[in-house]
């Protein structure tokens, strides 16, 4: 009897959530990932959304093995048990051909992505030239069209903000949400004066985030979301998107050379930014969050640069509700350094 594969084996969610169900499948045990009382198809069932997928990567004797592609461009086969090995075994079931899985491949080349070029010439003039009135433009359309392959899912109902005391009283929990316009500075996300709501998924998250030094008390206070949000998720942008949503193969082609452009993205609001420089270094990233809100978002999901766990920011504060506040001491900070380049 032919062994069965399950989504787990593949950990994506256009398979897990729109091919799949099509199937209508049995819930069994998978012969690949060894996933229990999950979904399970024969492989040869997705014969014909892998064929599609392959067709953008084209023979190359000085290329890689189409599993190594898979895993690289679409993280696909991320199952801790699906290794090279394991992940061939599955992909010649699935294409019932044992050879092509041996052989190496590039991918095609049929379609190029400027975002990553325009996004630089953008971000340069933001900072350094020109602020409102712009001689170079993204193209928004497919910018809108790039985000909603993003729409984030399973976020936690609870988050958390920090703040370092000023003195030796906490803040009281309506002292918890954002700033009021008139004293809201430069962030992150958000331009001066134009507050937003910044939260982490874990206190520890939250009050790194606000930088503190060891021996510093932090109120943190405890948010709910008030409601279904919609927001971008920022944090792995190749693991987010799925391939099989798509309906051909030059629109698969098309997404994978934006990819990078929208990992850039994301990059912008994570990386490390000077105090003493921030009020030109979050530009860009404002400008993205700008473009996010406009697009009918509710905000953006990004991963934390100062600790484990994922920020939010929320751009209309009153959709997330404070409900409880705490103190909480500040016992270590760890610093990591390295040689400058």
């Amino acid at each position: 009897m032919s062994l069965l594969c399950c989504p787990n084996c593949f950990g994506d969610r256009g398979l897990a959530r729109q091919i799949f169900p099509t199937f209508d499948p049995p819930v069994g045990d998978c012969g690949f990932c060894g996933s229990k009382g999950v979904s399970v198809l024969a492989p040869a069932e997705l014969s014909e959304y892998f064929g599609l997928l392959i067709e953008v990567y084209e023979p190359d004797p000085h290329g890689k093995k189409l599993v190594e592609w898979l895993k690289e461009d679409w993280r696909l086969f991320d199952h801790p048990s699906m290794d090279v090995a394991h992940a061939k075994e599955l992909l010649s079931e699935i294409l019932d051909d044992g050879d092509l899985v041996r052989r190496d491949f590039s991918p095609s080349g049929i379609h190029a992505s400027e975002g990553l070029a325009q996004w630089d010439s953008l971000r340069d003039e933001l900072m350094y030239r020109n602020r409102y009135f712009l001689d170079h433009t993204l193209d928004k359309k497919r910018l809108e069209e790039l985000l909603n392959h993003l729409v984030a899912d399973e976020l936690p109902d609870i988050w958390y903000r920090a703040r370092i005391l000023a003195a030796d009283k906490p803040y009281d929990l309506d002292e918890m949400g954002a700033p009021p316009n008139k004293l809201a500075s430069h962030g992150r996300a958000n331009p001066t004066g134009i507050p937003y709501l910044y939260l982490g998924s874990k206190p520890e998250t939250a009050v790194a985030e606000v930088r503190p030094h060891t021996g510093e008390a932090a109120s943190v206070a405890v948010f709910s979301i008030s409601g279904p949000l919609t927001m971008v998720d920022l944090r792995d942008p190749r693991k987010h998107v799925s391939p099989f949503f798509l309906e051909d193969a030059a629109e698969v082609a098309k997404l994978r050379a934006d990819i990078p452009f929208l990992e850039r993205l994301g990059q912008e609001l994570t990386r490390p930014v000077l105090p003493r420089s921030a009020a030109i270094d979050y530009i860009p990233s404002q400008y993205v969050c700008e473009f996010i809100k406009k697009t009918g978002f509710d905000g953006v999901i990004y991963r934390s640069s100062v600790s484990d766990g994922m920020n939010v920011a929320l751009f209309d504060p009153s959709k997330a509700v404070a409900r409880s506040v705490s103190t909480y001491s500040v016992r270590r900070v760890t610093v990591d350094v390295g040689e400058a380049a």
